[in-house]
């Protein structure tokens, strides 16, 4: 019994400590995107998207990009040995089923980085972007998965209500469709709130930007209106997360087996969206933007623990 309560809290401590990597790698992984870009550029908003004119720039191994690999590649080995720490001597069941998927998914980033050169495939960075904040979320759930089996059986979840349910399908929409406004470069398409510039529906020729084998040759401009078609979806989806999920974690209050997660989420809730309204405001600030995505990679991983069984 104490050898498998110290096992279960050598793999929980692994997986907490590629989670913290995890997230630095999607910060990096945006700094390094976002600022290739242009975001918050001095000729702004001229000047970004031009990362998308011409042939692929050389890239640039500064700090950021320096920190990311060994970042990565840290993580990356740190995810083999707790696959290996949670096989041996006996599978610990569900850790070791997102453990394996958790490293899965680092080799399959591992192989996209080879296709992520140029900027103007959108699949790859759109790919790139969810893969990132998966990790988070799948080290979060290894590390719930790994606790004592006397709190798992003592601690009784709720099974999930209709609420969460339509909040985390709309929670997946909003994600979908923010990496997708980053991988197109359409972040400048929509400059003002609620409403881009008095267009609160999409036109029907702005449909055409949803089509994964898109290969932007330039930034959408202001108005444009496939990016404003993105942005009115997400804004939507996202009004929608806010209330639904909003009310479901007010309800999982009364549980205490997840008054913690349902705090979690109504803070990041609240977080999230000021950071994406302030980033708007601002002009699309980097610093902004990045903190936006970080926050959605730790909602995610807490509305993981209101889902738990």
């Amino acid at each position: 019994m104490r050898a498998d309560a110290s096992r279960r809290h050598i793999v929980r401590s692994l997986a907490l400590l590629i989670g913290a990597l995890s997230l630095a790698v999607v910060i990096l992984s945006a700094y390094l995107r976002l600022d290739a870009a242009g975001l918050g550029c001095a000729n702004w908003p001229q000047c970004y998207g031009q990362i998308l004119s011409g042939n692929p720039p050389p890239l640039h191994y500064g700090l950021p990009r320096l920190l990311h690999r060994l970042i990565a590649s840290t993580a990356l080995i740190l995810a083999l040995i707790l696959v290996w720490r949670c096989l041996r001597p006996t599978p610990l069941q569900a850790a070791t089923r997102y453990a394996v998927l958790l490293l899965l998914l680092m080799l399959a980033l591992s192989v996209l980085g080879f296709f992520s050169a140029d900027p103007r495939r959108a699949l790859i960075g759109f790919l790139n972007i969810l893969g990132g904040l998966g990790l988070v979320s799948f080290s979060w759930r290894v590390a719930m998965a790994a606790e004592p089996s006397t709190f798992n059986a003592t601690v009784r979840h709720p099974p999930p209500g209709i609420l969460l349910r339509i909040g985390v399908g709309a929670l997946t929409l909003v994600v979908l469709l923010g990496a997708w406004i980053g991988a197109t470069y359409s972040a400048v398409a929509c400059p003002s709130l609620p409403l881009c510039n008095g267009v609160w529906w999409p036109a029907p020729e702005g449909w055409a930007a949803l089509n994964p084998l898109a290969q932007p040759s330039a930034a959408p401009v202001a108005g444009d209106a496939g990016g404003v078609m993105l942005h009115l979806l997400h804004r939507g989806f996202a009004m929608t997360v806010v209330l639904v999920l909003g009310f479901a974690a007010l309800s999982a209050l009364r549980h205490v087996a997840t008054r913690v997660a349902a705090l979690s989420v109504l803070l990041l809730l609240l977080t999230v969206s000021g950071l994406g309204v302030a980033a708007v405001n601002s002009d699309l600030s980097l610093w902004l933007v990045l903190g936006h995505g970080a926050t959605a990679a730790l909602l995610l991983a807490a509305v993981a623990s209101l889902l738990r069984r």
